[in-house]
Protein backbone atom coordinates (compact mmCIF):
# COMPACT_ATOMS: atom_id res chain seq x y z
CA UNK A 1 0.00 0.00 0.00
CA UNK A 2 2.82 2.40 0.84
CA UNK A 3 6.04 3.11 -0.97
CA UNK A 4 9.12 3.16 1.21
CA UNK A 5 10.20 6.40 -0.40
CA UNK A 6 8.45 9.42 1.03
CA UNK A 7 8.89 11.30 -2.24
CA UNK A 8 5.74 9.60 -3.53
CA UNK A 9 3.69 11.16 -0.71
CA UNK A 10 5.39 14.54 -0.20
CA UNK A 11 2.98 17.34 0.64
CA UNK A 12 -0.06 15.11 1.15
CA UNK A 13 -2.64 15.64 3.91
CA UNK A 14 -0.64 13.51 6.35
CA UNK A 15 2.43 15.68 5.77
CA UNK A 16 0.42 18.85 6.34
CA UNK A 17 -0.95 17.49 9.63
CA UNK A 18 2.39 16.12 10.82
CA UNK A 19 4.40 19.20 9.91
CA UNK A 20 1.96 21.69 11.41
CA UNK A 21 2.30 19.77 14.68
CA UNK A 22 6.08 19.36 14.35
CA UNK A 23 6.61 23.06 13.82
CA UNK A 24 4.36 23.91 16.78
CA UNK A 25 6.45 21.60 19.00
CA UNK A 26 9.72 23.13 17.81
CA UNK A 27 8.55 26.69 18.29
CA UNK A 28 7.95 25.96 21.97
CA UNK A 29 11.12 23.96 22.56
CA UNK A 30 13.33 26.67 21.07
CA UNK A 31 12.00 29.30 23.48
CA UNK A 32 14.40 28.12 26.18
CA UNK A 33 18.02 29.18 25.90
CA UNK A 34 19.45 25.71 26.54
CA UNK A 35 20.62 23.85 23.41
CA UNK A 36 18.12 21.57 21.70
CA UNK A 37 18.82 18.41 19.74
CA UNK A 38 16.40 17.16 17.11
CA UNK A 39 16.82 13.52 16.11
CA UNK A 40 14.95 12.32 13.01
CA UNK A 41 15.19 8.53 12.83
CA UNK A 42 13.73 8.19 9.31
CA UNK A 43 14.56 11.43 7.55
CA UNK A 44 13.87 10.59 3.90
CA UNK A 45 15.38 12.89 1.28
CA UNK A 46 14.54 16.01 3.27
CA UNK A 47 13.46 18.17 0.34
CA UNK A 48 11.09 17.30 -2.50
CA UNK A 49 10.14 18.68 -5.89
CA UNK A 50 6.37 18.50 -6.18
CA UNK A 51 6.66 18.67 -9.97
CA UNK A 52 9.22 15.85 -10.01
CA UNK A 53 8.82 12.24 -11.07
CA UNK A 54 7.87 10.77 -7.70
CA UNK A 55 5.47 13.39 -6.39
CA UNK A 56 4.05 13.86 -9.88
CA UNK A 57 3.31 10.15 -10.16
CA UNK A 58 1.06 10.02 -7.10
CA UNK A 59 -0.24 13.59 -7.16
CA UNK A 60 -0.98 13.44 -3.44
CA UNK A 61 0.05 17.05 -2.87
CA UNK A 62 -3.04 18.09 -4.86
CA UNK A 63 -5.19 16.98 -1.93
CA UNK A 64 -2.72 18.37 0.59
CA UNK A 65 -0.47 21.39 0.53
CA UNK A 66 -1.70 22.60 -2.89
CA UNK A 67 -5.30 22.57 -1.70
CA UNK A 68 -4.39 24.44 1.47
CA UNK A 69 -2.44 27.16 -0.34
CA UNK A 70 -5.22 27.59 -2.89
CA UNK A 71 -7.77 28.06 -0.12
CA UNK A 72 -5.69 30.46 1.93
CA UNK A 73 -4.60 32.60 -1.01
CA UNK A 74 -2.55 35.74 -0.89
CA UNK A 75 -4.54 37.35 1.94
CA UNK A 76 -3.51 34.61 4.41
CA UNK A 77 -7.04 34.09 5.75
CA UNK A 78 -9.53 31.25 5.61
CA UNK A 79 -13.12 32.11 4.72
CA UNK A 80 -12.42 35.63 5.89
CA UNK A 81 -11.19 34.47 9.29
CA UNK A 82 -7.63 34.70 10.61
CA UNK A 83 -5.55 31.57 10.32
CA UNK A 84 -4.75 29.57 13.41
CA UNK A 85 -1.21 30.55 14.43
CA UNK A 86 0.17 27.05 13.81
CA UNK A 87 -1.33 26.96 10.31
CA UNK A 88 -0.06 30.44 9.47
CA UNK A 89 3.41 29.51 10.71
CA UNK A 90 3.46 26.35 8.58
CA UNK A 91 2.32 28.18 5.44
CA UNK A 92 4.95 30.85 5.93
CA UNK A 93 7.67 28.24 6.33
CA UNK A 94 6.70 26.29 3.21
CA UNK A 95 6.46 29.53 1.24
CA UNK A 96 10.02 30.39 2.31
CA UNK A 97 11.26 27.49 0.17
CA UNK A 98 9.40 28.75 -2.92
CA UNK A 99 8.91 31.78 -5.09
CA UNK A 100 5.94 33.97 -4.17
CA UNK A 101 2.70 32.39 -5.29
CA UNK A 102 4.30 29.02 -6.08
CA UNK A 103 4.66 25.71 -4.25
CA UNK A 104 7.06 23.58 -6.25
CA UNK A 105 9.38 22.55 -3.45
CA UNK A 106 8.22 20.87 -0.28
CA UNK A 107 10.36 20.76 2.89
CA UNK A 108 10.27 17.45 4.71
CA UNK A 109 10.73 17.08 8.45
CA UNK A 110 14.54 17.60 8.35
CA UNK A 111 14.25 20.96 6.63
CA UNK A 112 11.35 22.08 8.81
CA UNK A 113 13.43 21.24 11.86
CA UNK A 114 16.54 22.97 10.52
CA UNK A 115 14.50 26.05 9.69
CA UNK A 116 13.11 26.18 13.24
CA UNK A 117 16.39 25.60 15.07
CA UNK A 118 18.54 28.52 16.11
CA UNK A 119 21.63 29.18 14.03
CA UNK A 120 24.53 31.56 13.95
CA UNK A 121 27.24 32.36 16.44
CA UNK A 122 26.65 30.88 19.85
CA UNK A 123 23.93 28.43 18.81
CA UNK A 124 24.46 24.87 19.99
CA UNK A 125 21.27 23.37 18.59
CA UNK A 126 21.89 20.15 16.69
CA UNK A 127 20.00 18.19 14.04
CA UNK A 128 20.79 14.48 13.70
CA UNK A 129 19.37 12.86 10.57
CA UNK A 130 19.26 9.15 9.78
CA UNK A 131 18.13 7.45 6.58
CA UNK A 132 18.88 3.88 5.56
CA UNK A 133 17.49 3.87 2.00
CA UNK A 134 20.58 4.34 -0.26
CA UNK A 135 19.01 6.72 -2.79
CA UNK A 136 17.20 8.81 -0.20
CA UNK A 137 20.25 8.94 2.05
CA UNK A 138 22.35 10.23 -0.84
CA UNK A 139 19.70 12.78 -1.76
CA UNK A 140 19.42 13.88 1.87
CA UNK A 141 23.16 14.42 2.14
CA UNK A 142 23.15 16.49 -1.04
CA UNK A 143 20.19 18.59 0.05
CA UNK A 144 21.68 19.23 3.49
CA UNK A 145 25.02 20.23 1.94
CA UNK A 146 23.25 23.14 0.25
CA UNK A 147 22.33 24.52 3.67
CA UNK A 148 25.99 25.08 4.53
CA UNK A 149 24.99 24.51 8.14
CA UNK A 150 28.34 23.09 9.16
CA UNK A 151 28.36 20.85 12.18
CA UNK A 152 24.84 21.78 13.22
CA UNK A 153 23.36 19.16 10.89
CA UNK A 154 24.71 15.65 10.44
CA UNK A 155 23.48 12.94 8.07
CA UNK A 156 24.15 9.24 8.52
CA UNK A 157 23.08 6.29 6.40
CA UNK A 158 22.02 4.14 9.31
CA UNK A 159 19.01 2.44 10.87
CA UNK A 160 17.47 5.21 12.95
CA UNK A 161 16.12 2.81 15.54
CA UNK A 162 19.63 1.54 16.25
CA UNK A 163 21.27 4.96 15.97
CA UNK A 164 18.96 6.38 18.63
CA UNK A 165 20.48 4.17 21.32
CA UNK A 166 23.87 5.89 21.09
CA UNK A 167 22.50 9.44 21.22
CA UNK A 168 20.41 9.46 24.37
CA UNK A 169 20.64 11.30 26.61
CA UNK A 170 22.04 14.27 24.65
CA UNK A 171 24.59 16.53 26.35
CA UNK A 172 22.07 19.33 26.92
CA UNK A 173 19.42 16.93 28.25
CA UNK A 174 16.94 18.53 25.84
CA UNK A 175 15.79 16.84 22.63
CA UNK A 176 12.92 16.14 20.29
CA UNK A 177 12.97 12.66 18.80
CA UNK A 178 10.86 12.23 15.67
CA UNK A 179 10.08 8.63 14.77
CA UNK A 180 8.43 8.36 11.37
CA UNK A 181 9.23 5.07 9.60
CA UNK A 182 7.46 3.95 6.43
CA UNK A 183 5.52 1.16 8.18
CA UNK A 184 5.76 -0.72 4.91
CA UNK A 185 7.26 -3.54 6.95
CA UNK A 186 4.97 -4.75 9.75
CA UNK A 187 7.88 -5.04 12.16
CA UNK A 188 8.22 -1.24 12.16
CA UNK A 189 5.29 -0.99 14.57
CA UNK A 190 7.01 -3.21 17.12
CA UNK A 191 10.30 -1.39 16.58
CA UNK A 192 8.66 1.94 17.45
CA UNK A 193 7.43 0.61 20.79
CA UNK A 194 10.75 -1.10 21.48
CA UNK A 195 12.66 2.11 20.71
CA UNK A 196 10.63 4.10 23.22
CA UNK A 197 10.92 1.39 25.85
CA UNK A 198 14.68 1.57 25.46
CA UNK A 199 14.87 5.37 25.32
CA UNK A 200 12.66 6.39 28.24
CA UNK A 201 14.73 4.90 31.08
CA UNK A 202 17.83 6.68 29.75
CA UNK A 203 16.19 9.95 28.74
CA UNK A 204 12.88 10.34 30.54
CA UNK A 205 12.48 14.08 29.93
CA UNK A 206 12.81 14.02 26.15
CA UNK A 207 9.94 14.86 23.82
CA UNK A 208 9.12 11.94 21.53
CA UNK A 209 6.82 12.35 18.50
CA UNK A 210 5.61 9.23 16.67
CA UNK A 211 3.71 9.51 13.40
CA UNK A 212 1.77 6.49 12.09
CA UNK A 213 -0.78 5.72 9.35
CA UNK A 214 -4.34 4.92 10.35
CA UNK A 215 -5.06 1.88 8.21
CA UNK A 216 -7.00 -1.39 8.57
CA UNK A 217 -4.10 -3.32 10.01
CA UNK A 218 -3.98 -4.73 13.54
CA UNK A 219 -0.53 -3.33 14.19
CA UNK A 220 -1.63 0.20 13.28
CA UNK A 221 -4.66 -0.07 15.56
CA UNK A 222 -2.60 -1.38 18.46
CA UNK A 223 0.28 1.10 18.24
CA UNK A 224 -1.36 4.13 19.94
CA UNK A 225 -2.80 1.89 22.65
CA UNK A 226 0.62 0.45 23.38
CA UNK A 227 2.19 3.92 23.41
CA UNK A 228 -0.43 5.16 25.88
CA UNK A 229 0.26 2.19 28.14
CA UNK A 230 3.98 2.84 27.93
CA UNK A 231 3.56 6.53 28.78
CA UNK A 232 1.18 5.84 31.65
CA UNK A 233 3.49 3.22 33.13
CA UNK A 234 6.34 5.73 33.00
CA UNK A 235 4.01 8.38 34.47
CA UNK A 236 4.68 10.73 31.61
CA UNK A 237 2.23 13.13 29.95
CA UNK A 238 1.13 12.37 26.41
CA UNK A 239 -0.96 13.79 23.58
CA UNK A 240 -2.58 11.73 20.86
CA UNK A 241 -3.97 13.41 17.73
CA UNK A 242 -5.62 11.80 14.72
CA UNK A 243 -6.54 13.52 11.47
CA UNK A 244 -8.78 11.94 8.84
CA UNK A 245 -9.70 13.57 5.55
CA UNK A 246 -12.16 10.78 4.77
CA UNK A 247 -12.51 8.45 1.82
CA UNK A 248 -11.79 9.82 -1.62
CA UNK A 249 -14.50 9.35 -4.21
CA UNK A 250 -13.64 6.89 -6.95
CA UNK A 251 -13.40 8.24 -10.46
CA UNK A 252 -16.46 7.41 -12.59
CA UNK A 253 -16.05 4.01 -14.19
CA UNK A 254 -12.70 3.41 -12.49
CA UNK A 255 -11.70 1.15 -9.63
CA UNK A 256 -11.22 2.60 -6.18
CA UNK A 257 -7.50 2.93 -5.56
CA UNK A 258 -6.13 2.32 -2.05
CA UNK A 259 -5.22 5.64 -0.48
CA UNK A 260 -4.23 6.83 2.94
CA UNK A 261 -7.20 8.63 4.48
CA UNK A 262 -5.99 9.23 8.03
CA UNK A 263 -2.90 9.37 10.20
CA UNK A 264 -2.03 9.83 13.84
CA UNK A 265 0.60 11.54 15.94
CA UNK A 266 1.48 10.42 19.44
CA UNK A 267 3.63 12.83 21.46
CA UNK A 268 5.21 11.81 24.74
CA UNK A 269 6.20 14.72 27.02
CA UNK A 270 4.44 17.21 24.73
CA UNK A 271 4.84 20.96 25.24
CA UNK A 272 1.88 22.37 27.15
CA UNK A 273 1.23 24.67 24.19
CA UNK A 274 0.71 21.85 21.71
CA UNK A 275 -2.84 20.89 22.59
CA UNK A 276 -4.32 24.41 22.26
CA UNK A 277 -2.30 24.93 19.09
CA UNK A 278 -3.80 21.82 17.48
CA UNK A 279 -7.27 22.56 18.83
CA UNK A 280 -7.19 25.75 16.79
CA UNK A 281 -5.35 24.33 13.75
CA UNK A 282 -6.94 20.96 13.04
CA UNK A 283 -10.52 22.17 12.44
CA UNK A 284 -9.20 24.68 9.91
CA UNK A 285 -7.14 22.03 8.15
CA UNK A 286 -10.10 19.66 8.06
CA UNK A 287 -12.40 22.32 6.60
CA UNK A 288 -10.03 22.55 3.64
CA UNK A 289 -8.65 19.03 3.27
CA UNK A 290 -11.70 16.97 4.26
CA UNK A 291 -12.96 15.07 1.25
CA UNK A 292 -15.55 12.44 2.14
CA UNK A 293 -17.07 9.91 4.49
CA UNK A 294 -15.13 9.32 7.67
CA UNK A 295 -13.46 12.71 7.93
CA UNK A 296 -12.74 14.06 11.38
CA UNK A 297 -10.09 14.91 13.94
CA UNK A 298 -9.54 13.91 17.54
CA UNK A 299 -7.32 15.06 20.37
CA UNK A 300 -6.82 13.32 23.66
CA UNK A 301 -4.29 13.78 26.42
CA UNK A 302 -3.20 11.90 29.49
CA UNK A 303 -0.58 11.64 32.16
Amino acid sequence: MFSYRHAFHAGNHADVFKHVALLAILRHLTLKEAPLWVIDTHAGAGLYRLDGDYAGTSGEAIDGVFKLFEKVGANKTMDGQPLAPAVADYIELVQAFNRPGEVRVYPGSPFIAQHALRSGAGSRDKLKLFELHPSDSQALAGNVAQLKAGRQVTVDRQDGFEALKALLPPPSRRALVLIDPSYEIKSDYAKVTAALKDALPRFATGTYAVWYPVIPRAEAHDLPRKLKTLANQARKPWLHATFSVGAKEAEPGGPRKPTLNASGLFVLNPPHTLKPALQAALPQLLSVLGRGRGQGQQLEAGG
